[in-house]
């Protein structure tokens, strides 16, 4: 068993396990870490708990200290530079006619390296970049190409539904998401309309997909035979969110909507749809 903190490096980014050593901290409160890339600035959003070791990745590196007033200021002078470094590092990428588009910049708590994040269809040949890079910012540069939805979740906007991406606002990880999703939850398959910012499927197929899911073993397929409260029929429809089915009944003349409840009762008569 280990104690640890949890400890998040941007709004919404991914949630990293340290040692606290001799450190109470509680939720929200500013640190300094060491990680692998160098001295960091971040906010405990876990308290200090204890989990298994098969829960983290060993060896744990340990808080540094808790955050002061000139932490903070120092990161805010770097969130300056960084703008400053998105600039020189847009017209250096036109000066090289490269065809990458130019996401974001960040530097490290330490200033040991600067880190240009952007997008490109393919592989780009940018090591005369990085040589001007290195010469006026004389630290170490890393450029990381990202995908669409990193580029979504770092520059946020407005979704679809109105409220702000969840990908930049809560969602750490991104899960995968399938087109299967929406034809279990009935949705149209129009790429404008399940598509996000990122012209990915929207991550919000996740959330009920286990519900669908659950509630798809559990009612009849489409086909099916079955009897009912009057009489057998044939299963012409499916509410999965209420739980209803919708049955043809053999006199081909009614179609009866049942609860899963009412059915449970009755057998299935045949596995096999009718024709």
């Amino acid at each position: 068993m280990h104690q640890v903190v949890g400890v998040r490096f941007k709004k919404a980014g991914k949630i990293y396990y340290f040692s606290p050593g001799t450190f109470q901290l509680e939720k929200g409160e500013a640190v300094i870490v060491e990680t692998s890339r160098g001295v960091e600035f971040g906010h405990v959003v876990i308290g200090t708990k204890t989990v298994g070791e098969n829960d983290v990745v060993l060896p744990l590196k340990q808080v540094i200290r808790t955050a002061t007033d000139k932490d903070k200021l120092i990161v805010q002078e770097n969130v300056e530079a960084a703008q400053k470094a998105f600039e020189v590092c847009s017209e250096k990428i036109v000066e090289h006619k490269l065809d990458m588009k130019l996401v974001d910049v960040e530097y490290t708590f330490d200033r040991n390296k600067v880190l240009f994040y952007f997008t490109a269809d393919g592989r780009i040949d940018f090591r005369e970049l990085v040589k001007d890079l290195a010469a006026i910012f004389r630290t170490r540069i890393e450029l990381r190409q990202i995908g669409v939805r990193d580029e979504a979740k770092m520059l946020g906007g407005i979704g679809p539904c109105g409220r702000v991406l969840c990908c930049s606002s809560f969602l750490g990880d991104f899960e995968p998401v399938s087109i299967k999703m929406a034809k279990d939850q009935s949705l149209s398959l129009n790429p404008a309309k399940i598509s996000g910012l990122c012209g990915r499927l929207m991550c919000c197929l996740k959330y009920e997909n286990d519900m669908y899911e659950t509630a798809k073993q559990e009612l009849p397929d489409i086909g099916k035979k079955i009897k009912t409260p009057e009489g057998k029929g044939k299963v012409v429809g499916l509410n999965l969110l209420e739980r209803l089915v919708q049955v043809e009944l053999t006199d081909g003349e009614r179609v009866v909507e049942y609860t899963m409840d009412e059915l449970m009762k009755r057998e299935v008569v045949s596995t096999e749809a009718a024709e």
